[in-house]
C-alpha cells in the first residue's frame, strides 16, 4: 500500500469539486475528503453545456461512456450546430447567425451529469454532507504546515491542502483575500490590499435570470414545429435575452431568460438570490416578442428568478496551502456556457500537478503556483468574454445598440409594480469590468451562412444588418477558444514548472 503524500480537503461538492475529487481519488498516494454544505450531493440548476475543450478533459477522466448515455445527442467530431442566433424582440424575428462548431455544444441535464461524477468517485475518497465551511487557519509553524478547518456544525478537520470549491458565496475566498491583503500591506502595497478586499465578496451583475424546465411535449402541442425542439437557440433583445436548448435526451427544454440592468452592475442585491417568481414578470418583458418566444413562455409551469452574481478578478487563486477553483475563483456570466467547463478545467490542471510524483508536502507550493500561473489568466479572459457576450446578447455593446427600432416594432411595457426591480427599458451605458481591459482573445470561429430577414426600410435596415453582422463576428471571436483549443498545452506548461527552479510566471 502506498503511503499518503498529501491529505486534500475539497470544500464544495459541485461540478468543479467533484471533478477534482474524481481525478485525485485515482491517485493511491493522495487522500481526498469532500465536504458538502448541503444535506446531500446535488446540483442546483437545469442544463449544463460542454464544449469540445472540456469534453476532451472528461474523456481523459474515463467519464465519456457514462456521459454519452445522458447526452441529448452522441458526441462527435463532425461539424454541428451549436446555436442558432435570432433577434426576437419584435413581431417577426430575424435569423442572423448559425454557429457551427466541431461536435457542437453537448447539453446535459445537470443532475444527470452530477450523478455520473458521483459514480466515478473512488471508494478511497471520503464524502461528508452538512459540512459548511465556517473558517480555516493555516499553521506555518507546525510540522507539515497543515490547514485547520472549522465547520458551522462545530466540527473540525485538518489537511495539507484546502481546495475551495464552495461556489460564488465562497467562505474560502473570503478568508483567502484577507490573507492576500495582509501580505500586500506587509509589502507596502496598500492599493493591492484594497483591491483584494474589494474582490472578496460576490457582486450583483445587474442581471436577473428566469430559469425553467419545459416539457417538450407541452411545447410541441402549442407549436408542433418549434425550432428549439431540435436546435439550441439564442434570442437577442434590448436588455432581455433567451437561451433555450433540449436536455434529457430531448424530453425537456432548458429555458433561461435574462433581464439586464447594467447601471446596477457591481451593486448589492438586497433580496433572496433565488426564489420562485410569478410568470407575469416574464410576460411583462417578452409580451412584444415574436410568436415562437411566446409559445415558450406559455409552456412554462414554474419559473425561478436568480440574481446573477459574479466575482471581481483576484491577483491570485492561491494563498499558502489554499487554492480556489470554479465559481469560488472566477464566477462569471452565463453567456458562453463556460462556467462549469472552466471549473472542470481548473480541476484538471490542479489535480494533474498535485498527482505528479514531483509534488510532495515539501514542494506543494510550486505545484500551486503552477496552477495559478496557468489557470488564472485563462479563466479571467473567459470571464471577461462571457461578460462581453452578455452585452452583445442584450444589445448593449457600445456602438451596437438598437435604440431606433424599425417600423412596426412596439415598445415593451414596464413590469408590474409588484416587481421591486426597475424595468430595464432605459439605462446608462455599461461600464468596463473593474481591473480588466475590454478586449478578449481574437480570431474568428466557425459559422455557416447567415440570412438576415428583410425588415425595416432603407438606411435603418442597412444599419441594423451591419450591427447584426458585427455582433455575429464578435460572438465568434469571443467564443472560438472553446472548440479551437485544448487544455493540453496548458497542462504541459504547468508540469514543466514543477521542475523549473525559477518562480512560475503567469501567461
Amino acid at each position: 500500500m502506498s503511503s499518503t503524500k498529501l491529505r486534500v480537503a475539497i470544500c464544495g461538492g459541485g461540478v468543479g469539486g467533484l471533478t477534482c475529487a474524481v481525478a485525485l481519488s485515482r491517485c493511491s498516494d493522495v487522500h481526498v475528503d469532500v465536504y458538502e454544505a448541503a444535506s446531500e450531493f446535488t446540483e442546483v440548476g437545469a442544463g449544463i453545456g460542454v464544449w469540445p475543450r472540456t469534453w476532451k478533459i472528461l474523456c481523459s477522466l474515463g467519464l465519456a461512456d457514462d456521459l454519452r448515455k445522458i447526452a441529448i445527442v452522441p458526441p462527435t467530431d463532425e461539424p454541428k450546430v451549436a446555436f442558432h442566433f435570432r433577434k426576437g424582440d419584435q413581431a417577426q424575428g430575424i435569423d442572423f447567425h448559425t454557429l457551427v462548431t466541431p461536435g457542437g455544444m453537448l447539453a446535459f441535464h445537470r443532475a444527470d451529469f452530477h450523478a455520473v461524477l458521483l459514480r466515478h468517485l473512488s471508494p478511497r475518497c471520503r464524502t461528508y454532507t452538512r459540512k459548511r465551511l465556517a473558517s480555516y487557519h493555516q499553521s506555518p509553524s507546525s510540522l507539515h504546515n497543515s490547514v485547520s478547518l472549522r465547520f458551522h456544525d462545530g466540527t473540525t478537520a485538518t489537511c495539507d491542502l484546502l481546495i475551495g470549491a464552495d461556489g460564488v458565496k465562497s467562505t474560502a475566498r473570503r478568508i483567502l483575500v484577507e490573507e492576500l491583503a495582509a501580505t500586500a500591506r506587509a509589502k507596502g502595497r496598500g492599493d493591492i490590499a484594497r483591491q483584494c478586499l474589494e474582490a472578496g465578496s460576490p457582486k450583483w451583475s445587474g442581471t436577473l435570470a428566469y430559469r425553467a424546465i419545459i416539457p417538450s411535449d407541452k411545447l410541441r402541442l402549442l407549436l408542433p414545429n418549434h425550432r428549439v425542439l431540435e436546435n439550441p437557440m439564442v434570442y437577442l433583445g434590448k436588455n432581455t435575452q433567451l437561451t433555450v436548448y433540449p436536455i434529457a435526451r430531448g424530453r425537456l427544454i432548458n429555458f433561461a431568460a435574462m433581464r439586464a440592468r447594467y447601471d446596477r452592475e457591481y451593486t448589492t442585491f438586497d433580496q433572496p438570490w433565488v426564489q420562485d417568481a410569478p410568470l407575469d414578470e416574464l410576460l411583462g418583458d417578452f409580451e412584444q416578442w415574436e410568436p415562437e418566444v411566446q409559445a415558450l413562455i406559455k409552456s412554462i409551469e414554474r419559473v425561478n428568478r436568480w440574481a446573477i452574481h459574479t466575482t471581481l478578478p483576484l491577483p491570485s487563486f492561491i494563498s499558502g496551502r489554499v487554492a480556489l477553483l470554479g465559481d469560488a475563483a472566477h464566477a462569471m456570466m452565463p453567456y458562453q456556457g463556460a462556467g462549469a467547463g472552466q471549473a472542470i478545467e481548473d480541476a484538471h490542471v490542479l489535480s494533474t500537478v498535485l498527482a505528479d510524483p514531483r509534488t510532495t508536502r515539501a514542494t506543494l507550493d510550486r505545484a500551486l503556483h503552477a496552477y495559478d500561473a496557468v489557470r488564472r489568466p485563462f479563466a479571467l479572459r473567459v470571464q471577461e468574454n462571457s461578460r462581453d457576450n452578455g452585452l452583445l446578447y442584450t444589445l448593449n455593446y457600445p456602438g451596437l445598440t438598437f435604440d431606433s427600432w424599425p417600423a412596426g416594432t412596439a415598445v415593451r411595457t414596464p413590469l408590474s409594480a409588484s416587481n421591486s426591480i426597475p424595468s430595464p427599458q432605459h439605462h446608462p451605458s455599461p461600464q468596463p469590468h473593474p481591473h480588466q481591459s475590454h478586449a478578449g482573445p481574437g480570431g474568428i470561429g466557425s459559422s455557416s451562412s447567415q440570412k438576415v430577414a428583410q425588415h425595416g426600410s432603407g438606411q435603418n435596415q442597412q444599419a441594423d444588418e451591419r450591427k447584426l453582422a458585427e455582433i455575429r463576428t464578435r460572438i465568434q471571436r469571443n467564443w472560438k477558444w472553446a472548440w479551437e483549443t485544448t487544455a493540453d498545452a496548458d497542462v504541459q506548461r504547468a508540469l514543466r514548472m514543477l521542475s523549473d527552479p525559477g518562480p512560475p510566471r503567469p501567461a
